[in-house]
């Protein structure tokens, strides 16, 4: 090989842009160049990335690229984690192998492949890529989890096996990267995508082993883009436009709102979760398997999760889930008019009926009413044989006074019932994004627990930590609709 040819091989970045081949979107084969997109990831990569992204930038097949070339010239052990195994499949096949099948013959040659098994090329100087829907056991130099969002919302469990073992087989000086669409306001990626976006905007320098915040949205690609010749853009998204201008100097040309506008009618409320415009419009988009997805979105639209007048003269009504050795979760409601202002959201574990009274004590709120499970009459073990009801009823001595609350209790209602009682109720509520959001939270993720061996979701919510918020606001519905109290009543109708 001739003395400048060695001398470009040795520049990683000339090698990423002119040794591999991958197919378009038209399946046609092209050599790989990155994208402006690519290009700042790439150079401004941590130990510790990660993307919140818009749909279709090309990220996962970079990855690739950049991992089969640590792979041959730095001899890295890597791997690479898909949302299911087709697409673990696919990756491999399309651009994995792709790649390195295209690759000159004196580039194959120096440094073969001798294990050519499905999913895995480990090669003869050391360098291994494995591509699979999890990774256990070894250490990683470069490791990438396409899709997290999805796999944490989906697949929680599998999201938990990969932050407990996938990351801890990556070195501290090694190099982590998770990107996906977003999926819902919870799980690992939400959380790691907040925490890094804070650090990022306090400009608190990087550690080692703290999550380097990147952003890449729709308006930043010119390929999004539409000939603006007769498309008539409806109102709202003037409007919506307007706000990106006025409140994130977000400048949108005509030929990118046509082609937002067009894009918009096919996928309807899902377009600010694949093709967000700031970060934290894509967590604002439900979750797939959520029970009150369509209701959340109007709530955004309608601006109805936000700031809330002060309307401290009025008395706040609270509901609880009560949890034995579990968390137990508090809302608490002020009924304004024909409307329901959801002013405040408390959640603990581990403590006694005393903390929480303790806790609505110090709110300082006025108080009208306290609705309780059914559940919460049940006699406790012990000699006097006390209800969580008495118990309440009796109070506790806290700060030199006798406080107690006189629990309603819940009409008993199938959760299938329950759950049609919250979307009735949910457009007459507003709520304080600030001291509700976790609560908030809990209800946007509230979902329908995935059949992995069917592939279905099944007709039974999930039980997870979006549990117990999402009974209290169900016994909040059930208490406080007028349909499920007749309901309640009379023989059910599923």
């Amino acid at each position: 090989m001739k003395p400048e040819h060695l001398k470009l091989l040795r520049d990683r970045f000339w090698r990423l842009n002119n040794l591999y081949f991958i197919t378009d979107k038209q399946g046609k084969k092209v050599r790989f160049r990155m994208t402006q997109e690519q290009v700042d990831y790439f150079q401004g990569m941590h130990t510790r990335n990660i993307i919140l992204k818009a749909r279709q930038l090309g990220f996962t097949t970079l990855v690739c690229i950049v991992q089969l070339d640590a792979a041959l010239f730095e001899a890295a052990k890597c791997a690479l984690i898909a949302h299911t195994l087709n697409d673990a499949k696919r990756l491999f096949r399309e651009k994995v192998k792709y790649a390195y099948d295209n690759l000159p013959k004196e580039i194959r040659a120096a440094n073969p492949a001798r294990n050519d098994a499905a999913g895995e090329l480990v090669f003869s100087k050391g360098g291994s890529l494995y591509v699979s829907t999890s990774f256990r056991g070894g250490t990683l130099r470069y490791l990438h989890v396409s899709e997290f969002g999805k796999i944490c919302a989906k697949f929680p469990h599998k999201a938990r096996e990969i932050v407990t073992g996938a990351f801890e087989a990556v070195a501290a000086e090694c190099f982590v990267t998770i990107e996906s669409t977003a999926e819902g306001r919870a799980g690992y990626f939400f959380d790691y995508s907040q925490s890094a976006e804070k650090q990022q905007l306090a400009g608190v320098p990087l550690g080692l082993l703290d999550w380097k915040f990147f952003f890449f949205s729709w308006w930043r690609n010119p390929l999004y883009w539409l000939d603006p010749t007769d498309v008539v853009i409806p109102d709202r998204l003037t409007k919506y436009f307007d706000d990106l201008g006025a409140k994130h100097g977000i400048v949108t040309n005509p030929g990118q709102r046509a082609w937002y506008s067009a894009k918009e009618k096919t996928l309807g409320d899902d377009m600010k979760r694949e093709y967000p415009s700031i970060p934290a419009e894509a967590f604002q988009q439900s979750i797939e398997g959520a029970y009150y997805a369509q209701q959340f979105t109007k709530l955004y639209t309608a601006q109805r999760i936000g700031s809330i007048p002060d309307n401290s003269h009025l008395p706040v009504m609270t509901f609880w889930d009560i949890g034995v050795g579990d968390s137990t979760a508090i809302w608490f409601v002020r009924k304004v008019g024909e409307q329901y202002h959801v002013i405040d959201y408390y959640e603990n574990s581990g403590e006694g009926l005393r903390h929480y009274m303790n806790v609505l004590k110090d709110k300082g709120y006025t108080y009208s009413e306290h609705w309780g499970p059914h559940d919460i009459e049940n006699r406790e073990f012990g000699s006097d044989a006390k209800s969580r009801k008495d118990i309440a009823k009796e109070g506790y001595v806290i700060d030199g006074e006798r406080y107690s609350i006189k629990f309603q209790v819940v009409p008993k209602a199938a959760i299938d019932t329950g759950i049609e009682a919250v979307r009735e109720i949910l457009p007459l509520c507003v709520f304080d994004e600030s001291k509700c959001e976790e609560g908030i939270g809990h209800l946007e993720n509230y979902r329908k627990e995935w059949d992995d061996n069917r592939g279905c979701w099944k007709d039974k919510p999930l039980h997870d930590k979006t549990s117990h918020g999402s009974d209290s606001f169900r016994y909040f519905a059930v208490a406080k609709t007028k349909r499920v109290r007749t309901a309640t009543q009379e023989p059910l109708r599923m």
